[in-house]
């Protein structure tokens, strides 16, 4: 089974994230990201296989020495190989520090054939819609309304989360970060 940790925002946030991956949805272009039934987020790490348990203490001891982040919404793009239409976050020197931090803390979960969510590979992204296995026209009417609907978000990073990446995706532990 694989495993993801996830990095949410604040509850505003994340709202206006959910609203504008509804509204491709709600124009009849593409259900397959609602479908996932996921919380707006950034993807920190992907792993084949963890001991939940021992993944849970660790993430607690993670979240009680590390603080909220500023979370600037700045962009949106695109994956065009999976049709995968996001929202980007600024990115700063704290967030890439918060990473490595996170990848030192699980170093012992095994993230072979998950290069890209690594420190130095990383792309960080909010997946707004996956049109891969939509007729190729939803690729550019979905980001045609997004990038229409597209306002850039300021709030906040909040908390970590554990998942089983599953249909549709599981969540096994979410903690709130620090002060």
């Amino acid at each position: 089974m694989k495993y993801a940790i996830e990095l949410y925002y604040d509850e505003n946030t994340e709202a206006q994230l959910h609203s504008l991956a509804k509204s491709v949805a709600d124009a009849g272009l593409s259900t397959k990201f609602i479908e996932w039934k996921a919380r707006p987020h950034l993807t920190l790490a992907c792993f084949n296989d963890v001991d939940e348990e021992k993944c849970i203490k660790l993430l607690n001891l993670f979240a009680q020495t590390h603080r909220k982040l500023p979370a600037y919404v700045a962009s949106v793009g695109m994956f065009n190989d999976t049709k995968t239409i996001f929202a980007s976050p600024m990115m700063n020197d704290s967030m890439y520090a918060f990473h490595r931090e996170l990848h030192e803390c699980l170093k012992e979960f095994d993230t072979t054939g998950h290069e890209w969510y690594c420190p130095n590979r990383w792309m960080p992204h909010c997946t707004l819609a996956l049109t891969k296995k939509d007729e190729e026209e939803v690729f550019y009417q979905a980001s045609n309304l997004i990038l229409h609907e597209f306002k850039k978000l300021a709030g906040e990073f909040v908390s970590i989360g554990l998942v089983k990446v599953s249909f549709p995706v599981e969540e096994i532990y979410t903690v709130e970060l620090g002060i």
